[in-house]
């Protein structure tokens, strides 16, 4: 089966604009996000979902001098945007990923990946009981399943988050939930805010090698200097609308 991690990405961003394409240890967030998931045993092929908007002009050029495809499409519409990427792509497992992770870890994108392939359920992840830093986010699909998602949508926020009306049917979809030893839900990896972007920038700074670094060293880090933790302790994740 052909598997293929789509990154959604774009310029716009209401709490850290162009946040994709910041430097983050002499790459860019997107490019670190790419080749992260690039290292994943279970990834056939990577492209990035953008939209048509001009401003997204800057990904596309980004994308191409990281070798990636790049399919663009609605801004709002992020559902029709990852069909139509999934389309072109041919891909018959579909791996959901955003461009505001770098620290993504390959073998978690894996272990979600195999437990997909194991079961074969129309969509797992490791964000239904969430047991995983925020960061770390993995969702995968099947290809019908994205399309039957995609035909039946109506809510703008089914339309904006891709996947809610997915996990908010379980009667029509079977659902798995890939979960860690541990609960380290506390810990917040994302890129939305400019104190995140001091968080992550300082990880990238402090660990050895800036491409294979894997969560156990990122915990350890943080286990060494705690206080790493207070830069973004203060930031509330954006929720989504009731019942998504």
């Amino acid at each position: 089966m052909k598997v293929v991690a789509i990154v959604q990405a774009r310029m716009e961003s209401t709490r850290l604009p162009g946040k994709v394409l910041q430097d983050l240890e002499g790459a860019t967030v997107l490019a670190r996000v790419v080749n992260r998931v690039r290292r994943a045993g279970l990834i056939n092929e990577v492209l990035v979902a953008t939209t048509d908007g001009a401003a997204d002009d800057a990904i596309v050029k980004e994308c191409r001098s990281l070798s990636v495809s790049v399919s663009r499409g609605d801004r709002d519409d992020v559902l029709d945007r990852y069909f139509r990427a999934a389309q072109l792509s041919k891909s018959e497992v579909v791996v959901r990923i955003t461009a505001d992770c770098p620290l993504i870890d390959p073998e978690v994108v894996d272990k979600t990946v195999g437990a997909f392939l194991e079961a074969r359920p129309d969509y797992a992840s490791n964000v239904l009981v969430r047991t995983y830093p925020r960061g770390l986010d993995t969702e995968v699909m099947s290809f019908a399943a994205l399309g039957r998602a995609w035909q039946g949508a109506r809510r703008p926020y089914e339309r904006e988050h891709v996947t809610p009306y997915i996990y908010e049917h379980p009667a029509e979809f079977k659902l798995l939930s890939v979960t860690s030893e541990g609960d380290y839900s506390g810990h917040r990896w994302t890129v939305d805010t400019p104190e995140d972007l001091e968080l992550v920038r300082a990880i990238y700074a402090r660990v050895t090698d800036k491409t294979t670094f894997r969560s156990p060293e990122v915990f350890e880090l943080l286990d060494r200097e705690p206080e790493l933790m207070d830069l973004n302790r203060s930031i509330a994740q954006k929720a989504l609308p009731q019942g998504g």
